[in-house]
């Protein structure tokens, strides 16, 4: 046997192999947010909550994404929505849903612009520097998300768990039209939403989760976003460190609206994978091995067949059989990913019905844009978020560089490491209460 061929035959195994372990993982992913759904009796907490919401612009669907956070069932709680600037387009969203919600306890904070943080994490520390002594749970949600009524109620029970850590849900989005771009990235966050499951170890997403405040203190977990770009990895990697679970919830799971173009998808995808290179580089490493595996044998696959094919070559049904395996496989994974829609949102089955097509028959697609957003980020250390550019560094620092494209890039000081010992952030904000 030819050393070449010898060399597919061992990465076409371990592909297959770890497509067989994948949907093992899903189908167990779907047995436990059904188990997790179908809960009824789930009880409830006099824990009183502070929720904070940073925004900025408008998001699509912006409006009914921040409705739904003063609609939950919950008694003890209020919303701290998060502006950078009074003149935010969306101050008026947020004082019209406040006006409209006069039952829940409301406040809006302008934290001014970041000077050494990314502009969420500043707008978080300059919030979270004035909760109440009697708050027990903080609960963070992204102006993007849109969460179901018992969103916040589930995440604090499960708090209850001393061994717990932090809750975290994550995003199924819901594309408002369908169009390749957005069913692509529809396909490609399935996926990653549908590695959470049973267990405890997982990484926070920031757009949907809940911590105990003793532990909020007890990690310094404001302390540490100083001087940093992404929240919840940061979170993630103190609350690994300290040894503390991440646990994933089910009814965490948030419908998040979009409408991406071709290059709003690649850039969302480039920022994320830069991101999480500088924060979590082991999850990045491993992501893109097992990407590298899967992508590289089946499209290496599929041109060896074509040319195999043209040359009429007996050994077209090397090729053939391992690309089609490896295309059932991913196309049953697609169909359980999918069949979980109805159990986590049953309203959106017909909305996302294009999409759901895409993820389950055209999955090699967005694999393969998958592997170049990976890969795309292994020289990057620039990215730009809202209308602000950033320069990563090993560890997490950021350096900005720019507050939007008509400006000229401005480096603002390294920031130094903010000694326990500190003063507390010396930020303005003032506050609308609703």
């Amino acid at each position: 046997m030819e050393p070449t061929l010898i060399v597919y035959l061992t990465f076409a195994g371990l592909a297959i192999l770890q497509a067989v372990l994948m949907i093992w993982h899903t189908v167990e992913n779907r047995r436990f947010s059904r188990s997790r759904m179908r809960e009824r009796h789930v009880g409830r907490s006099s824990a009183k909550v502070t929720l904070f919401a940073p925004c900025k612009g408008i998001d699509e669907g912006l409006e009914e994404n921040l409705r739904r956070l003063l609609c939950q069932d919950y008694d003890h709680y209020e919303v701290v929505f998060i502006v950078e600037s009074d003149d935010d387009p969306a101050c008026e969203v947020i004082d019209r849903v406040m006006s409209e919600h006069c039952g829940v306890r409301s406040r809006m904070v302008v934290a001014g612009l970041a000077s050494e943080s990314g502009q969420k994490v500043h707008n978080l520390r300059v919030a979270a520097s004035s909760i109440s002594a009697d708050v027990e749970i903080l609960a963070f949600v992204d102006s993007d998300a849109r969460p179901r009524k018992e969103w916040l109620r589930r995440m604090v029970l499960r708090l209850g768990d001393p061994a717990v850590g932090a809750v975290t849900g994550y995003r199924w989005f819901a594309p408002s039209r369908s169009s390749l771009a957005n069913d692509v990235l529809y396909s490609i966050n399935c996926s990653v939403g549908l590695l959470l499951g049973p267990g405890g170890y997982y990484a926070v997403w920031g757009g949907s989760w809940a911590v105990r405040r003793e532990v909020f203190d007890s990690l310094a977990i404001s302390r540490a976003w100083r001087g940093t770009l992404s929240d919840d990895l940061m979170v993630t990697r103190l609350m690994h460190r300290a040894g503390m679970r991440v646990e994933f919830e089910p009814a965490a799971m948030v419908a998040s609206p979009v409408d991406n173009t071709f290059g709003g998808m690649f850039s969302f995808l480039r920022r994320q994978y830069i991101i999480g290179k500088f924060y979590v580089p082991w999850l990045w490493i491993g992501s893109l091995m097992a990407a590298t595996v899967a992508t590289g044998v089946f499209w290496s696959s599929m041109a060896w067949l074509a040319v195999a094919v043209a040359r009429g070559s007996a050994s077209a049904w090397i090729p053939a059989g391992v690309g089609l395996m490896l295309y059932a496989l991913g196309a049953l994974r697609g169909w359980i990913r999918q069949d979980l829609v109805g159990t986590y949102f049953p309203e959106l089955r017909e909305q996302l019905r294009s999409a759901r097509r895409f993820d389950i028959w055209a999955g090699p697609l967005a694999g393969l844009v998958n592997w170049f957003g990976l890969f795309g980020a292994l020289l990057g250390r620039h990215i730009t978020w809202r209308g602000t550019s950033y320069r990563l560094f090993p560890g997490g620092k950021i350096q900005m560089m720019a507050r939007d494209d008509n400006e000229k890039p401005t480096i603002i000081p390294f920031p130094r490491l903010e000694s326990p010992a500190a003063k507390s952030d010396r930020s303005l904000s003032w506050e609308k209460v609703g």
